[in-house]
Parts: C-alpha cells; structure tokens; sequence
C-alpha cells in the first residue's frame, strides 16, 4: 500500500561522488579511433575524449546542482514506487494544471526553460490567461524516481501513477503533455483516464502511416517515410539494445561516464537541427546537466529496461486497427528534426478530436529543450482551446 505522504526533495551530490566520477573520466580506457572521417560508425573518439575532458575538469555540478534545487522537488510513493517530480505552481490562481513528461535520452532537466514562461507568462511579456501550473515527473527508473526491482513498470502503470500523482496533488481537470516516452504515457493517460483531461499535446504522436493512403502519398509523407526507413537501418541499434538485453547494457553505463556520455550525446547529435554538432544547439554544461541525471543515480540499466516492458507493446498498439481511438482533444506539434514525423490524416485515424496540428520549421526530438520559444508557443496556442 503506497503512502499518499508528499515530501520535499533537494539533490545532494556526495563530494566523494564527484571526486569518483572525475577519477573515472580521467582513467577511461579509450578505444582506438573510428576508421572514417565522419559519425557514421558511431560519435568519434575526437569528440568524446574533449567533452569527458571538460566534464572532468571544467564542468561546475555545484552550480547545476542549485539551478535544479532552484525548482520545487518532490518524492511521493505511487503504486510500491518512489517517484521524484517538479511542482512549480504558478503565481495566477486560474493557471490550468499541466503534466509534462520526458523520454529517454531526457530528464526533467528538458524542461528547466521553460518552467518560468509557462508557469508566469505575465514575467515573460505574455499573458496571465495561459498560465500553468506544471507537474514534470521522473519516469521510473530515471533521475531520482526508483528503480523498479520488479518487471510490471510499462508504459500503461506510468499513465496510471500520472493520473494518481495529479489526483494527489489536487489537480482534478488538466492537460498532460509529453514526446518520446512522454508521449507514449500521455496517450495511455488519455486512453484510461480521460474524463480528468482537458486536453493533450503531443511532439511526438504514436501513429504509423496509413497504407490506405499510399497510392496518393503526399511529398511529405514520402519524406517521412524514407526518414522512417533511414532510422530503422542506421539508428535504432539503441532501442534493439535496451528492448531486449537492458541488463548486458547496464554494466557499462553505470561503470563507465565515457559510456553513458556517449550514449547519450550520440542522440542528441542525430536527432537535434543541429548541423551535425549538438554544441550549436546546446552548451555542454546543458548537455551535462542531463548526462548527470543518468550517471548519478546509475540508471543506466533502469532507464533502459522501458523499452524492455513497453516498445513491442506500444508498436503493436499504434499497428493495430483504430478501435482504441483518442478522443481527448488534441494537439500535435511536429518538428522537421524529430525521430518520427507523421502527416495530419495519419495521426487522425487514431486520434478522433485534432485542435491543433503544426509542422515547424526547425526543432528536433527535444522540442522543450532545443526551441524553448517555439515549444512554450505551441503549448500556449493549444491548451488556449480546450481551458
């Protein structure tokens, strides 16, 4: 039986903690160089070997460390499980309440810019009417939640614990938001528990193409598809790891930060606007702040052991025939970047009740982090319909 018992949390990284990870980057065992002159063998040695040399001598966690605890943080214990979340309210008693959810390779530290436009629009030139009240929790399994010690943790119990999370907090109607994995939680949120839902956004919806459509495809969703078919062969090896041997995997992320760091920065190369370099989009204390949500709580298995519980399931739901459709009101941001891009009519056979549809002109898979603007934009220009 869970505890309904809500209490604060700070991050609080031990300095032996800090010492052992600046020891560790500075003993890697690096591998010899990649045999081309290019990312088409996986993020080169060049790139890594500077970036852990940053990482263990010029990164400041301290100062990352209290920009983070600059937030409001929780633990509350949903369902056997610890769960670690934001709760920003905002200072405009009619903000609608909105949960925002990451996937993997993010954290909550994706949505740190724009915590402030959406939860005090007014402090940022906008308007008091689209103010929220955000809930950004840790998926199980990744930042400060626990670690699931038992299988069961899918995608569905997510959706569930949200909806109990908000309940707890006394949140009645709202919005939930997510991509990636968030999006895939969100639409299961709105599956089994519409009737608290004023509505969901999506930057990632789960739709494959309609092959009804494709003897009259348009150009973009023959771009789509070829981007679609370009992913399965040369950057999915990530998500065959983690669905099936999560544990193999484990051992060298959580032993090694040159590991986790190049798993992760080698996502958010590919799937960024970036021009080929995350560091035009990002800085690297960005990109690290998030690296340390996986190598401090060592969650390199745990954060991967999701796709183990959820990513044939979910493939098999968004395949199947649209009988479980989404009715909730709904709103899809698509960014040209993003790992999966589907057309409107698409998404339509799935999703019943479409508000608000935008294909962008830049931005990729960690819309909130990478375009902050355009992302709060999109939000504000949805949930204006359904509060």
């Amino acid at each position: 039986m869970s505890s309904p018992e809500i209490t604060p949390f700070r991050i609080d990284v031990p300095d032996e903690e800090l010492a052992d990870l600046a020891d560790r980057l500075r003993r890697t065992r690096w591998p010899e160089p990649e045999t081309v002159a290019d990312w088409s063998q996986g993020i080169p040695l060049g790139y890594v070997r500077r970036f852990c040399e940053y990482w263990a001598d010029g990164y400041d966690w301290r100062a990352s460390e209290a920009r983070l605890n600059g937030f409001p943080q929780y633990r509350t214990e949903i369902d056997g499980l610890g769960i670690h979340f934001l709760h920003v309210r905002s200072p405009h008693p009619d903000a609608l309440p909105l949960v925002i959810t990451h996937g993997w390779p993010g954290s909550i530290v994706e949505f740190t810019k724009v915590i402030g436009p959406l939860t005090d629009p007014t402090a940022y030139g906008g308007d008091a009417a689209d103010a929220f009240h955000l809930v950004c929790p840790s998926l199980p399994g990744y930042g400060f939640s626990d670690k699931p010690k038992r299988p069961g943790w899918s995608v569905e119990r997510t959706a569930s614990a949200w909806a109990e999370l908000m309940d707890r907090l006394g949140y009645r109607r709202y919005g939930a938001q997510g991509g990636d994995w968030g999006s895939a939680v969100t639409t299961m949120m709105a599956l089994r528990n519409p009737g608290s839902l004023a509505g969901i956004h999506l930057n990632m919806p789960m739709v494959v193409p309609d092959k009804d459509t494709f003897g009259e495809l348009t150009d973009a969703e023959r771009a789509s598809l070829a981007a679609t078919r370009e992913f399965g062969e040369w950057e999915s090896g990530y998500s065959g790891q983690q669905s099936t041997r999560p544990q193999t995997l484990g051992y060298g992320l959580v032993d090694s930060p040159a590991g986790q760091c190049a798993w992760i920065l080698e996502k958010f190369r590919a799937w960024t606007d970036c021009d080929g370099d995350p560091e035009n989009v990002f800085t690297r204390d960005e990109l690290l702040d998030n690296i340390m949500l996986y190598w401090v709580p060592g969650t390199g298995a745990s954060s991967a052991r999701l796709y183990w519980e959820s990513l044939k399931a979910m493939r098999a739901w968004a395949s199947e025939s649209t009988e479980d459709t989404i009715d909730v009101p709904t709103g899809c941001s698509i960014f040209p970047k993003e790992i999966t891009r589907p057309s409107r009519r698409w998404a339509a056979k799935r999703f019943t009740d479409i508000r608000h549809w935008n294909e962008l002109e830049r931005g990729g898979h960690f819309a909130a982090f990478e375009q902050p603007e355009l992302f709060v934009d999109e939000l504000r220009a949805f949930f204006r319909l359904v509060r």
